[in-house]
């Protein structure tokens, strides 16, 4: 099962991120400590760091280990940000990153409620889930307006190595059918 390669919301064009795309996300958000405190790597220190990341987002859309989308703009073309899904028979989990000039203006939810409206369509899969750490609260946020529910605490569930050396706990989210 492969979702839609291009997905279009009223402001956003998501399509599959392209080595092009190296210099604008790594001005625009790889590098910034704010922008990438709660992920899971740290922020790239060169552009080389950002090419092989798309690298690895072009083979995981070839192999369907996962589907990045690169969010663009559609007022002005600008990369922002970027949204991913990866399926596991019947479930799906979702991740996704924004440059920090970008926060607050719903463009997450914006593209994420696509993302997720597409996977509860598809016959397959009966749950998507994302997980973000306890002081996270504007991803928190948007897990819940796009409708997901907290399931509970996850113990020591991720490592956010601009945080801590330790994992780190994680409030589960998730809609079902």
């Amino acid at each position: 099962m492969r979702p839609p390669g291009n997905i279009e919301t009223s402001r956003l064009k998501l399509r599959p991120p392209i080595i092009e795309d190296a210099e604008s996300i790594f001005d625009r958000y790889a590098q910034d400590i704010l922008v990438t405190r709660y992920l899971t790597w740290r922020p790239h220190s060169s552009i080389l760091e950002t090419q092989n990341f798309l690298r690895r987002c072009i083979s995981a859309w070839a192999d369907g280990s996962a589907f990045p989308w690169a969010l663009i703009r559609k007022q002005d073309e600008q990369l922002i940000g970027m949204a991913e899904i990866r399926i596991d028979r019947f479930k799906a989990d979702i991740g996704y990153v924004l440059a920090r000039p970008e926060w607050g203006k719903g463009y997450v939810p914006e593209a994420m409620k696509e993302v997720v409206d597409w996977a509860m369509r598809q016959e397959e899969i009966y749950r998507v889930w994302a997980v973000c750490d306890v002081e996270n609260l504007a991803s928190a946020r948007v897990l819940e307006k796009i409708g997901m529910k907290r399931e509970g605490l996850l113990s020591r569930w991720i490592m956010h190595p601009n945080i801590s050396k330790e994992p780190r706990d994680c409030y589960c989210y998730s809609i079902a059918k």
